[in-house]
C-alpha cells in the first residue's frame, strides 16, 4: 500500500470512530408517519432526543428510541474510553420506503380494493457536535 493511500485509509478510520450508525429495515410502520417523528429529532442532542421520543403519544416513537439506544451502544462500544454526556448529536436519520405487502379488501358490489400496507427503512447516524462553529467564534 502506498503512503498516501495508507494515510487516507487512517483518516477514514479515524473519521468513522467519531459516529455510530444503527438501522432498523421492515419496520411495519408508514414511511409517513416515521419520518413526522424523525424530522422531530434530526440534529437534536441525544439526551434531548430521548427525552421527547419517550413522552411523545405515536406509535413510530417507540421503535425510534430503542434505535437511538442502539446507536448509542454502538458508539459507546466504538469510544469505549469517552462518555456518553459529551456533545453526542443525531447527525442525521433518514427514512426509506420497505417492502409494501399487498392485501384485498372487500368492497360494495362483490368488487375488491387493494390495501398496501406500507412499511420502512430507518438509518440513524448518532456523533459529536461540530467542532469549527465553535474555534471561529473564540477567534472573534
Amino acid at each position: 500500500m502506498g503512503a498516501r493511500k495508507k494515510i487516507r485509509a487512517n483518516a477514514i478510520k479515524e473519521a468513522r470512530r467519531s459516529v455510530a450508525m444503527a438501522s432498523l429495515n421492515n419496520c411495519p410502520t408508514s414511511p409517513r408517519k416515521m419520518r413526522l417523528m424523525a424530522d422531530l429529532i434530526r440534529g437534536m442532542e441525544v439526551a434531548k432526543a430521548l427525552y421527547v421520543l419517550k413522552h411523545s403519544s405515536k406509535e413510530a416513537s417507540i421503535r425510534l428510541e430503542k434505535l437511538l439506544l442502539s446507536a448509542l451502544t454502538n458508539w459507546q462500544t466504538k469510544n469505549p474510553e469517552a462518555s456518553v454526556d459529551s456533545g453526542l448529536v443525531v447527525q442525521s436519520i433518514m427514512v426509506d420506503g420497505g417492502r409494501m405487502l399487498k392485501r384485498v379488501q372487500p368492497a360494495p358490489q362483490g368488487r375488491a380494493h387493494r390495501v398496501r400496507k406500507r412499511s420502512n427503512h430507518v438509518t440513524l447516524v448518532v456523533g459529536r457536535v461540530a467542532e469549527e462553529g465553535s474555534t471561529s467564534s473564540e477567534n472573534a
